[in-house]
This record gives C-alpha cells, sequence and structure tokens, in this order.
C-alpha cells in the first residue's frame, strides 16, 4: 500500500514572536519546574533537561501521520519523525502545548488526543551537534481533517502503517528522538487502533 505524502500553503505563524527569545521551562528528573531557558541555550551540549511534548495522530484506518522537518530548520532539518514535537511555553500546559503546535505546523486539530505517559532521554542530533535532554510528555490521538503543513516547519507528510515505516528511512533517516518516543507511546496507540498492526 503506498505512503500518503503531502505538503501545503503556509498556514501557521513562527514560533515565538519575531525578535523575542523563546523560552523553555527547565524541570528536574521528576518533572517538576526548576525554572526557564532560553531554547537554542538549552540545547547546546551537554544539554539542560526541559519539559517537551510528541503528538503522535492516527487516521482511521489507523496509520500514523509522521512529518519530515523543513530543510530551513537549525534543529534536526529534513528528518522524519512523529506527528509533532515542541516546547510548552513557561506555565503553559502540556496538553495544550500539544494540541497548539499540532494545529499551527499541521493545519489540522487533533480529535480525542489524550495523554500517554511520559519518558526521559537525552539524545545528540549529530547534523547540528545540539543535544535534546528533553522530559518529554506524550499525547495520542486522531487526525481532526485534512492536514494543510506549514513549508516553514514541516517539508512532507506521510501517513504510515508499522510496514509502511520500514521504507521511510530510504527518503531519509528518522530523527534522533523518534525511536524513543514511539516505543514509549506504542502502549497507547494500539489501544487507540488494536487491529493496526502496532
Amino acid at each position: 500500500m503506498p505512503i500518503s505524502h503531502t505538503t501545503g500553503p503556509s498556514t501557521a505563524a513562527e514560533e515565538g514572536a519575531p525578535g523575542e527569545p523563546i523560552m523553555l521551562e527547565l524541570v528536574d528528573e521528576s518533572g517538576r519546574t526548576i525554572g526557564t531557558a532560553e531554547k537554542l541555550s538549552a540545547h547546546v551540549s551537554p544539554g539542560r533537561l526541559h519539559r517537551a511534548f510528541s503528538v503522535f495522530l492516527l487516521d482511521d484506518r489507523g496509520r500514523l501521520l509522521l512529518q519530515r522537518r523543513a530543510l530551513g530548520k537549525y534543529h534536526s532539518p529534513g528528518v522524519w519523525s512523529n506527528t509533532c514535537c515542541g516546547h510548552p511555553y513557561p506555565g503553559e500546559p502540556p496538553f495544550l502545548a500539544a494540541a497548539r503546535r499540532t494545529t499551527e505546523e499541521l493545519g489540522v486539530a487533533p480529535v480525542l488526543m489524550r495523554e500517554a505517559g511520559t519518558v526521559r532521554y537525552t539524545h545528540p542530533d549529530p547534523h547540528s551537534g545540539l543535544v535534546e535532554q528533553e522530559y518529554n510528555h506524550l499525547f495520542v490521538g486522531l487526525v481532526g481533517g485534512e492536514p494543510r503543513p506549514d513549508p516553514e516547519e514541516v517539508a512532507e507528510i506521510a501517513f504510515a502503517d508499522p510496514w509502511e515505516m520500514a521504507v521511510l528511512p530510504g527518503d531519509g533517516p528518522f530523527s534522533a528522538w523518534f525511536p524513543t518516543v514511539l516505543e514509549a507511546a506504542l502502549p497507547a496507540v494500539r489501544d487507540l487502533a488494536p487491529d493496526a498492526g502496532w
């Protein structure tokens, strides 16, 4: 079964206001907020542990919506990853941040999105030398319409089942964090799409 690829017109504003630094919420190992840091500085090696989120949206056939990150992104450009990743603003609930960024990046609102746990990891980005040191909140849900990705954020999208995902690395690698967040989210993905083979 072929993979469905789509791109579309810009529908989202940049994350953060132009000219203003984007601030992240720093956390301890249990996920408690301990301060803030500017986004880029939090990713400079060895990295600072900060709050993040990862979204996994499925279509009505149980296929996972994946995105290939835009080539212009300073961090992990051109790699495939899950539906949406990002960082809440300081004080912003992760659920609201996940819904907001999914809509901004992909032009589609998630449906029946629910929490799927957390995962903590440290992953260097071999391309940029930056480090993802994250306390990541996971969310799983359904695609609520036809995606219209913002080309400044997303180069390409694909709906893929587990077998179709095997061919995607031929078009470009997966993000360093993708295997970790996918494994952590799989129980919730399987609950949502029990017959999809996940």
